[in-house]
């Protein structure tokens, strides 16, 4: 273990910053998807991008406790976005 206060070596840097990018990018997607819907042909894209070219219709089971399935695609991403649980999978 490194020392507190010491700085992240290389590869701690490399994951950090890594996470901090996707982080980032999930939170853009999500503000996307808010402002636009889930219709919008670019968080479609971003949907179907995730989804190896297809959004998988509903309903969308999970593994959550207090959610066990969603409706649909865009139920589940919204879900996510809102508990910013970005890379929650079902």
């Amino acid at each position: 273990a490194q020392q507190p206060g010491a700085p992240l070596s290389d590869q701690e840097y490399h994951q950090f910053f890594k996470f901090l990018q996707n982080t980032i990018q999930a939170s853009t997607a999500c503000h996307l998807r808010e402002l636009y819907g889930c219709k919008n042909s670019l968080v479609q894209r971003l949907d179907e991008y995730e989804n190896h070219g297809v959004i998988p219709p509903g309903p969308i089971c999970s593994e959550l406790p207090e959610n066990s399935f969603f409706h649909n695609f865009c139920t589940f991403s919204l879900y996510r976005c809102i508990m910013k649980k970005y890379f929650l999978k079902v």
